[in-house]
């Protein structure tokens, strides 16, 4: 997350999907795929013959329901807010969302950005 100086507060930055990372669905629930090696040479030295050079993960329904709301307009809040309704929170509902999304950003699925 850009700033330095102060902290940020993660219901306020807005979650942008990486690039890298392809999503589809199987029913009601999303399967990300991200490449296994960052560069092309390790993929070609490294990967054993038959194994997908791609990650495949199959996210449950609340996972899918987080991801496809990350869309790098709304904030983590918005999801929150969004999701409330339909899965009936406890009033621990936020920091489980927000420990979700600091673990997408920790594996590098997303970035972080904040609104100016």
């Amino acid at each position: 997350m850009g700033r330095s100086e102060g902290k940020v507060n993660l219901l306020e930055a807005i979650p942008v999907r990486g690039s890298h990372v392809i999503t589809e669905w199987e029913g009601d629930c999303v399967v990300i795929s991200y490449p296994r090696f960052k560069y092309e040479w390790m993929r070609r030295f490294l990967l054993p013959k038959g194994m997908s050079p791609d990650i495949h993960v199959r996210l449950e329904e609340h996972g899918s329901a987080v991801w496809n709301l990350i869309d790098g307009q709304r904030t983590v809040q918005e999801i929150i807010s969004l999701l409330a309704e339909h899965f009936h929170p406890d009033e621990d509902y936020a920091s489980r969302v927000t420990t979700y999304v600091m673990q997408l950003q920790k594996d590098e699925l997303i970035k972080l950005k904040i609104k100016n």
